[in-house]
C-alpha cells in the first residue's frame, strides 16, 4: 500500500535539503512512488531499486513526471523486472541491469552500482 506522498515532502523540508535524489529500494517504493508523482514535486534525481507499488501508480502519472531517473535492479531479482515493467514509463529514465545480481543488487555487485549511480548523479543538472 502507498504512503502518503507528504511524508517525504515533510523529511525534505524538515531537513532543508533543497531539490534531493532519492534512493528507493524495494519497500521504500511505497514512501518513494507517491512522492515522485505528486504535484509539484521538486526532485533533482530519482534511483528506484525494483521498489514496490509500482503498479499502483497509473500511466498517465508516471508520463507527467519530469525528474531524470536511473532505474536498477539485478537481472536475477523476478521482481526488478515486474517493477521496471511499470517504471519505464518515466519519460526521463536510463536503466541499470545488474548481471547475476539478485534484489539487493547494490550488495551483490557493489563496484557497478557505485559506478552507475556515479555517473548518473555527475550527469545531472
Amino acid at each position: 500500500e502507498l504512503a502518503p506522498g507528504s511524508f517525504l515532502a515533510a523529511v525534505v523540508d524538515a531537513l532543508e535539503l533543497g531539490p534531493p535524489v532519492v534512493i528507493s529500494p524495494s519497500l521504500s517504493g511505497m514512501y518513494s512512488l507517491p512522492f515522485l508523482t505528486a504535484p509539484g514535486s521538486q526532485l533533482r534525481g530519482y534511483v528506484p531499486v525494483a521498489p514496490i507499488c509500482t503498479d499502483k501508480i497509473n500511466a498517465a502519472n508516471y508520463a507527467s513526471v519530469k525528474t531524470p531517473a536511473l532505474i536498477v535492479y539485478g537481472d536475477q531479482d523476478p521482481m526488478g523486472q515486474s517493477s521496471f515493467e511499470h517504471l519505464k514509463q518515466l519519460p526521463n529514465h536510463r536503466v541499470l541491469i545488474m548481471k547475476g545480481a539478485g534484489h539487493p543488487c547494490y550488495l551483490d555487485k557493489p563496484e557497478e552500482w557505485h559506478t552507475g549511480l556515479l555517473d548518473f548523479l555527475q550527469g545531472l543538472q
